[in-house]
Order: C-alpha cells, then sequence, then structure tokens
C-alpha cells in the first residue's frame, strides 16, 4: 500500500518552501516499486529515512541513490526502483531558496543530485541523523523547519526578490507568461533579466516557462478521452507536435503510450 501526503510549512517559511511531503510504501515480496521523477520547476530536499532506492540509468546499469540529498529542478527524467519497504521525507522548495540555504547558484544544481554533506559539510551530516531518528514526521518537520530558518538567517540579504517574484508568477500562472513583460516589470534589460533569472531559477526564462507548462499540463492529463490538438491550443502551444515534443522531452513518454497505460513503467513490477 502507498502512503503519500503533504504538509504545510509554518508561515516564515512559505516563501521558500511550497510543502513538506511523505511517501511510504509496503512493497510486496518479489516485486519492485519504480518511481519516475519529471521535468520540474522547483527543488526537493529529500531524507529516505527507511530503505533506499537505485536509479536506473539510461544505458541501463544501477547507481545508489542518496541517503538524503538535494534533487536540483529539472528538465530531464529519472528512473528509481526498490524491493523493500520504504520511506521518504522530504521539502518541495522554489529553486531560487537555493542560494539562500545552500550559498551556490539555483543553476549549480539544475539537473543534479548532490547529496547532502557536499552541500553542507558536517552541518548536513548531523541534519541527516536528526531525521533519520526522529519519531514522527512532525518532529521531521519542526527539525527541518529550525534549520531552514536558521540557514535563511545566516545568508546575506538578496536584493532581487522581483526576480523571486517572476519566478512564482510563471508558476502560478502554469507557464503561460510573457517574458519581456517580466524583465519590464523588474526594470531589467532583457539580457540583464535572463542571466539574474538563471541564478535564481536554475534555466533561461525560455527553458522554465516550458518546463512549468509541461508540469501543470501533465497534472490534468489523466483522462483517455483528452484531445491532444484541444490540449496544445488550451495551454498555448503553437501545435499538437510542440506539445508532443516537450512531453516526450520532460516525461520520456510520447502522450498517447503514456494515456494508454502501456508506458515503460508501471508502478509495481515483478521479478
Amino acid at each position: 500500500m502507498t502512503n503519500y501526503f503533504t504538509i504545510k510549512p509554518p508561515p516564515y517559511l512559505t516563501d521558500y518552501v511550497r510543502s513538506f511531503w511523505v511517501l511510504e510504501c509496503d512493497v510486496p515480496p518479489n516485486e519492485h516499486f519504480v518511481y519516475r521523477s519529471m521535468a520540474d520547476g522547483c527543488a526537493e530536499l529529500l531524507f529516505h529515512y527507511d530503505g533506499l532506492f537505485d536509479e536506473v540509468q539510461k544505458n541501463g546499469t544501477i547507481e545508489k541513490s542518496f541517503l538524503s540529498g538535494i534533487h536540483g529542478q529539472s528538465r530531464k527524467f529519472r528512473r528509481f526502483i526498490i524491493n523493500r519497504r520504504f520511506g521518504i521525507f522530504g521539502v518541495y522548495l522554489y529553486p531560487y531558496a537555493i542560494p539562500s540555504l545552500f550559498n551556490t547558484s539555483a543553476s549549480a544544481v539544475s539537473d543534479e543530485m548532490p547529496d547532502i554533506q557536499a552541500m553542507l559539510g558536517r552541518e548536513g551530516k548531523e541534519l541527516e541523523e536528526k531525521i533519520m531518528t526522529a519519531a514522527t514526521h512532525e518532529e521531521r518537520v519542526r527539525i527541518l523547519s529550525a534549520f531552514l530558518f536558521a540557514q535563511l538567517k545566516k545568508s546575506k540579504r538578496s536584493s532581487y526578490h522581483h526576480i523571486y517574484t517572476s519566478i512564482k508568477t510563471i508558476i502560478h500562472r502554469n507557464g503561460q507568461v510573457n517574458v519581456k513583460q517580466l524583465a519590464d516589470d523588474c526594470c531589467l534589460s532583457t539580457r540583464q533579466f535572463e542571466r539574474r533569472f538563471k541564478e535564481f531559477s536554475g534555466f533561461t526564462p525560455k527553458l522554465y516557462t516550458r518546463i512549468i507548462r509541461f508540469q501543470s499540463v501533465f497534472n490534468e492529463f489523466n483522462s483517455a478521452n483528452v484531445n491532444l490538438s484541444q490540449i496544445a491550443y488550451q495551454w498555448g502551444y503553437y501545435d499538437q507536435s510542440h506539445f508532443i515534443q516537450d512531453f516526450k522531452e520532460f516525461s520520456g513518454f510520447n502522450p498517447k503510450e503514456f494515456l494508454s497505460g502501456k508506458s515503460a513503467d508501471t508502478t509495481f513490477w515483478s521479478e
């Protein structure tokens, strides 16, 4: 049985944290649980407090995932498998939280998965131990909230909150924005805006809006009766072929293949 739920962050973190979340599952004997991550405009800090996934590389080789670390905002899809019970505690972050929390640009972790010690050294290892040994998820939220708040207080105050607002605007408008207008709203030239935007989001404005639009479509893309041409028009794609291209690039699936339920991955598969 799979159990997934989210927990709202405390008010003093909502500008940086979208949610805390938990994913747990008792995997049946002789079966594997397959998790496929899609392109995502936000980053995550993850703790595998029970069990550890393997990552399946594109060439079919297997690599161990980290025990805890950052899954940076990504334009790539990844595939992970595990054949035992597992539990993951995570925090879903706006990408601009990365510079404030880890003293590095968001672009430094784009499409990357560094472990927590690589990002925070001994302090990261101590945080990992506290999260792993916590008795409840509520305690994990308290521990991580206190840590994140302390990190934010230590960080240099950014003078680019208008860029933060642009990133949030793209997210909340499902990627359907005018980048030139965003630059004008920030009183920056297009080139200046693109440079600063990439520093705090991890990607260029054009690519970021594509990723966010894909996420928005994917979250509603759950009916076998959908009309691909209608979706393309509704979500601002030039045509159906551009929609299919983005869907395949960011998910690894052809839309029709995904809707058919015959895609390469299922939640469980037997040995």
